[in-house]
């Protein structure tokens, strides 16, 4: 295998600011903050602006669209036949 090929793969903590939610994993991801973790070590942090915890899919929070109502409103403005 070629040395000095592949990304530094290491350990790097994604908050989500919204939420209040983070979460540690190993990435590729670089950053020059750092957060402690509850195991006593310092991590980069990187910021994300929607995570599982704060995407209105996962929360439950999404809304439903009324596809029917753009139709006929449409064909109402615009003369369907």
């Amino acid at each position: 295998m070629q040395q000095d090929k592949h990304p530094d793969y290491h350990p790097v903590v994604f908050r989500d600011r919204t939420a209040g939610y983070a979460f540690l994993t190993r990435s590729t991801a670089t950053s020059g903050d750092r957060i402690e973790w509850d195991d006593g070590e310092t991590y980069p942090v990187v910021d994300v602006e929607i995570s599982s915890e704060s995407h209105p899919f996962y929360t439950g929070k999404a809304r439903t669209v009324d596809s029917e109502g753009r139709v006929a409103r449409f064909e109402r403005r615009y003369g369907g036949s």
